[in-house]
């Protein structure tokens, strides 16, 4: 039934009645009666709720989740499932994991403990230094895959890798507000130091320009700004964003100064 549906992926999504009826600019009380039943959907709200909860439109209608992403850690293959026509199976060597561990840690050291570093802005600052390195010298810095959905860019390892450095005392999650907006934040154990053997100097600059740049924004500025940049808008909702997209990017969000032979190329 889609009124269940709807009601799952929401809190799945960890939003609330409120949010998603602001969304769809209706009151509270009327989206109540969409997950009772009591409502039809309009074809522009489906089409709303399908993008905020990274659903394609057809699947959300007939109430079927996207196809799963299975990561497969290239040194531990694992077998294909039996299920395979639901799943999406992506390959990613160990030492693309390794380095965002690194990087992570690095970025938590610096930034992590501001009152608006929370798990959003994270993600966003994560996707504009890998995005905006390869822009800039045309090679992958970590190199991580990053999924379309609603709030921007969100980087497929993540969560693996936040519960292994749970697991591994390295990081402490705080659930907290800021101003008045739900926020799940990352601390660092005191006594862990990042392992900066991992980045070369032009890597470590780079890192350290970006966080520069975008550290202090809200997750909301942050989430705008990736939605002006042309790799999210050419991606499809829940689909990996293409790393050659920035070369067609706005002066919105391009960082790189083209010569005539760049443009003409």
């Amino acid at each position: 039934m889609l009124a269940e549906f709807i009601q799952h992926q929401r809190q799945k999504c960890s939003l609330t009645q409120k949010f998603l009826a602001s969304e769809l600019k209706i009151s509270r009380p009327t989206y109540i009666q969409i997950e009772q039943g009591k409502r039809e959907l309009s074809v522009s709200e489906a089409k709303k709720l399908a993008d905020i909860f990274g659903i394609s439109v057809d699947n959300f209608l007939h109430a079927k989740e996207n196809a799963k992403t299975i990561i497969d850690i290239k040194e531990n293959k694992k077998r294909g499932s039996k299920n395979s026509e639901k799943e999406v199976r992506i390959s990613i060597p160990q030492e693309k994991i390794d380095k965002f561990h690194q990087v992570l840690l690095y970025i938590l050291k610096k930034v992590g403990g501001q009152p608006n570093v929370g798990m959003t802005v994270l993600y966003k600052l994560l996707y504009f230094i890998d995005f905006d390195y390869y822009e800039k010298y045309e090679e992958q810095l970590m190199g991580l895959v990053y999924l379309k959905n609603h709030h921007g860019p969100t980087p497929l390892l993540f969560e693996k890798l936040i519960s292994d450095m749970m697991i591994r005392e390295e990081i402490e999650i705080i659930k907290s507000k800021f101003y008045q907006y739900p926020q799940t934040k990352y601390l660092i154990n005191p006594q862990i130091d990042p392992d900066l053997s991992i980045l070369n100097g032009q890597e470590k600059d780079h890192i350290d320009s970006e966080l520069q740049r975008f550290a202090n924004l809200t997750a909301s500025k942050l989430s705008d700004l990736s939605h002006e940049d042309v790799p999210w808008i050419s991606a499809e909702n829940g689909k990996p964003l293409e790393y050659e997209s920035v070369f067609y990017r706005t002066p919105t969000t391009s960082i790189r100064e083209y010569d005539e032979a760049d443009k003409n190329h």
